[in-house]
């Protein structure tokens, strides 16, 4: 039966990534070329933002849906971390890169389909700069998810809510500057199809800096946050009617 959930785990891994990195896509090119909204047109980016987080909604449903299934390595690492060392090693060993080809076909795809499309996330400012910015937005964003995953009051849609906001929030806060990415496995999936994978500001940005960024959000945490206490529940003397 774990073999049977770890398989299920990869495959629904790798079809999220291969979506999540078509999505952006698609509501780029649905904004700016099917309704005509130019790239700085105060409506076309209201509308894109919205459209994503009705995204960001739809993938969360699907996270739900697969139980467990993600398009995102940080997302994964940061409970990897907590939790025993066999699923460590399952999730950087086996999730993380199945992860990474699924936004590599997803690219490659997307290439032949709209060979015009661009270049993907792109970093605007020198090495340092870029890394410090994707490792305080991956640091805000693996947070604010910890906090969300604990037993907080809070249906599925509000934490949700919470969690989109969010990210798209910081996502248009480094935007300008790295592409606001947050998510390995995508940037890999456009530096790999331009050949830019192996560069030194694509590992130090997009991977040691996130990964770095998430370990010690993880540990920061752990020190800032207490355990939950588990409470043996009282029973109520009395006779019961």
């Amino acid at each position: 039966m774990a073999a049977v959930g770890g398989r299920r785990l990869l495959v629904s891994d790798f079809m999220l990534s291969f979506m999540w990195v078509w999505s952006s896509v698609l509501i780029k090119i649905f904004v700016h070329k099917i309704l005509g909204y130019g790239a700085h047109d105060l409506k076309g980016e209201i509308l894109r933002y919205g459209i994503s987080i009705g995204n960001l909604f739809f993938f969360a449903f699907l996270a739900k849906t697969t139980k467990g299934g993600a398009y995102n390595p940080l997302t994964i690492l940061s409970s990897a971390i907590s939790g025993d060392f066999s699923n460590f090693l399952f999730t950087v060993g086996a999730r993380i890169p199945v992860q990474v080809l699924g936004s590599i076909y997803g690219v490659r795809l997307i290439l032949t389909a709209f060979p015009e499309i661009g270049r993907g996330p792109r970093l605007n400012v020198d090495i340092a700069r870029g890394a410090l910015t994707e490792g305080v937005l991956t640091f805000a964003i693996v947070i604010i998810s910890l906090g969300l995953s604990r037993k907080i009051p809070g249906s599925f849609l509000m934490k949700t809510w919470i969690s989109s906001v969010s990210k798209l929030t910081l996502h248009m806060l480094g935007s300008d500057l790295t592409g606001g990415c947050m998510n390995p496995a995508s940037v890999m999936g456009w530096a790999f199809a331009l050949g830019e994978h192996i560069s030194k500001e694509h590992l130090i940005v997009y991977w040691l800096a996130p990964m770095e960024a998430t370990l010690a959000a993880v540990w920061a945490f752990r020190v800032i946050v207490r355990p939950e206490k588990f409470e043996t529940p009282k029973v109520k003397s009395g006779k019961s009617d």
